[in-house]
């Protein structure tokens, strides 16, 4: 059983607007790779890991986690 690995893929892509092909192409990867890195159904090597993070130009962790990423808002509203 591995464990699950949840990612801001999606979000930073978002921002950035950024196609899932275009992420693809950069990364060497087949697109629907990242489609089944964004959906959970697919964890990264660590390598690859690193230059995602490496493409965003963020650490890692900003990327991946072991714990789920608070919803956007989330902070905001309990503060509220």
């Amino acid at each position: 059983m591995s464990e699950a690995i949840y990612n801001r893929i999606a979000v930073l892509r978002a921002e950035r607007g950024i196609s899932r092909r275009d992420l693809a192409d950069a990364l060497g990867v087949h697109y629907q790779t990242v489609g089944y890195l964004e959906r959970g159904e697919y964890n990264p090597s660590l390598h690859l890991a690193l230059r995602i993070a490496r493409y965003f130009e963020v650490p890692v962790e900003v990327v991946f986690s072991t714990e789920p990423f608070p919803r956007i808002g989330a902070a905001e509203r309990a503060s509220a």
